[in-house]
């Protein structure tokens, strides 16, 4: 008996698809190399320029920090819309459908003109302008920080939720406290799936800070505008601004991927967890 070779069924359809969009990507490369309007040899000129670089350092600093907090105040906040009070959850409800329904940009410009009216902050005899607190850099990072916080309340809510209810009852059985099984038992459990969408929100933060330019934060972005205004280069600057954007969002893509890795390779602990509660509760059986 002679054996049949299998041929795969030719879809032309697709690679006329790919032929046509390898030509158009090319047309678009070339269109821009030749183009005379742009001055190509300024930008390796600005790539390292100190002012680029400090507003590099500024976008870290705002990333960094706005994610700390806001995933702090994140877990608070799920943790809130998870309590069966009412009034907790209910604020933590209203928290997350404000800032989640707001624009953030809409947030920042308010952060940053809150003196009109709130012009002082009077306590006693002490005066204190709000200017001098708000800064642009707090305004920004203000919201930036409570905008995060909401959506990473939700995820957080989500990583909670998808541990098991039997691991709080397992927790339960072998003694812990509520707060012990949360830190010890579930937070651990839920970080498996908390971790890859707080990657990507970090990785979008990167991004996000350009819109503190329009309070002149000093980020990258405003960095670049403060260049391009006082030479006309604006395509150039932002080109390297572009580039300095897509370097640390590779690099934090790299990170996420360690971490989510390593994180994959650990062991779930919930099966050893409720056979020891098992054999307590058994124990406790025979005892009785």
């Amino acid at each position: 008996m002679t054996s049949q070779k299998i041929i795969p069924a030719r879809n032309w359809g697709q690679r006329m698809a790919a032929v046509l969009l390898i030509a158009l990507v090319a047309l678009l490369v070339f269109l821009v190399a030749t183009s005379r309007h742009i001055a190509w040899a300024a930008i390796p000129q600005y790539i390292f320029d100190e002012t680029i670089l400090d507003g590099i350092r500024l976008t870290i600093l705002f990333t960094v920090l706005s994610m700390v907090i806001s995933i702090v105040a994140g877990a608070i906040l799920a943790m809130l819309r998870l309590s069966s009070n009412p009034v907790l959850s209910g604020f933590s409800g209203l928290y997350i459908w404000f800032f989640r329904g707001t624009p953030l940009l809409v947030q920042i410009i308010f952060w940053f003109n809150i003196q009109l009216f709130i012009p002082s902050l009077d306590i006693g005899s002490i005066h204190i302008d709000t200017n001098a607190i708000v800064t642009a850099f707090v305004a920004a990072l203000l919201a930036l920080s409570l905008n995060e916080a909401a959506y990473m309340a939700e995820i957080m809510r989500g990583g909670l939720m998808a541990v098991d209810n039997g691991q709080s009852e397992a927790a339960k059985a072998l003694g812990y406290t509520p707060s012990q099984a949360m830190l010890r038992i579930i937070f651990p459990q839920a970080l498996r799936v908390i971790i890859p969408p707080i990657g990507n929100q970090t990785i979008s933060m990167l991004k996000t800070t350009s819109l503190v330019s329009v309070v002149a934060a000093q980020d990258l972005l405003t960095r670049a505008q403060n260049i391009y205004a006082r030479n006309f280069l604006i395509i150039e600057l932002l080109i390297v601004a572009s580039i300095w954007y897509l370097v640390m969002t590779t690099i934090a893509s790299a990170i996420q991927f360690v971490i989510e890795r390593r994180l994959g390779k650990s062991t779930n602990q919930a099966p050893g967890l409720l056979q020891s509660a098992l054999r307590l509760m058994r124990a406790e059986g025979r005892n009785g």
